[in-house]
């Protein structure tokens, strides 16, 4: 696939896309959903080696390539690895998948109600890196804990102007100002989200666009007029801690916005479990988000 074959497949929107990119701080909790102990593995070398020994498996399961995961994020050191011989940019691409990276470098302290995003000083060479690698675009994200509309336009405005900047570095940004599903007043907080979103974007200029990964709302199909904009790709939906039971059903409930899940993919695959075993129980997981999607 080139750059506009992968743009072509992300608008579709025929399927989802898989949510790979724990990070330092996630990663020995997913290890541990995953059934490895902390008592596996020594030092963050380790560590690492674990976890993409656990992306590898998913990325060569039959299921994961069946058409119905249309791409998928990936976190840095991943992204510089390998999967099945090849960068593991270009096996996602070779199973017709559109792979993505995730800058973002970790939360500021909680300021107005939101945690921005960490300074990125390296990022231009990040994305000339992941470009060169094949991948399409990037994932960034940061928090909104609290309905607080000074917050909410700053934390929108910071996803904006990283944007920007990976545009210009020649590839498609995914911006994730996440709303705390634990938070009071969303629904007040999210109509707050969702107008800063679509002011940003009027102002974005003519023939850029954008993706967007965002909570899944309290009001069903409260994002229609984002979804329906022209400088949007896609608008996808994180599971924010729902199980996957409950992210499907929500989801389902708002037309043109399909999954980028991560614990709702991946809760009941187990180190432990043979290959027939994970492959089934991961296309399980894979069949009831792409149903949601695609609804």
């Amino acid at each position: 696939m080139n750059t506009s074959e992968m743009s072509a497949k992300i608008a579709a929107g025929n399927g989802f896309i898989a949510a790979l990119d724990q990070s330092g701080g996630s990663t020995p909790k997913a290890l541990r959903g995953y059934g490895i102990e902390d008592s596996e593995w020594s030092g963050d070398e380790e560590m690492f080696a674990k976890i993409h020994e656990m992306r590898s498996r998913i990325i060569m399961s039959l299921s994961f390539s069946n058409g119905k995961v249309i791409g998928a994020i990936l976190f840095e050191k991943t992204m510089d690895g390998q999967v099945d011989g090849k960068p593991t940019p270009q096996a996602l691409i070779a199973r017709g998948i559109v792979p993505f990276i995730k800058i973002d470098k970790g939360l500021e302290d909680e300021a107005d109600g939101v945690q921005m995003m960490k300074p990125m000083p390296e990022l231009d060479a990040l994305l000339a890196r992941a470009k060169g690698l094949g991948v399409f675009g990037t994932k960034e994200r940061s928090v909104i804990n609290e309905a607080n509309p000074k917050g909410i336009a700053a934390i929108v405005a910071q996803q904006f102007e990283i944007g920007k900047q990976v545009i210009a570095g020649g590839l498609m940004p995914m911006l994730e100002p996440e709303y705390s599903i634990k938070a009071e007043g969303r629904e007040e907080g999210e109509n707050v989200l969702k107008a800063e979103i679509l002011k940003n974007l009027d102002a974005l200029p003519d023939g850029q666009q954008v993706m967007l990964k965002l909570s899944i709302p309290v009001v069903p199909n409260l994002y229609a007029d984002v979804i329906a904009h022209p400088k949007v790709l896609a608008v996808v939906a994180l599971s924010g801690g729902y199980s996957t039971d409950e992210a499907c059903e929500k989801l389902a409930k708002n037309k043109g916005m399909i999954a980028s899940f991560s614990r709702g993919l991946l809760q009941d695959i187990r180190a432990q479990q043979s290959d027939a075993e994970f492959d089934k129980t991961l296309g399980a997981a894979i069949d009831q988000i792409y149903a949601a999607s695609v609804a």
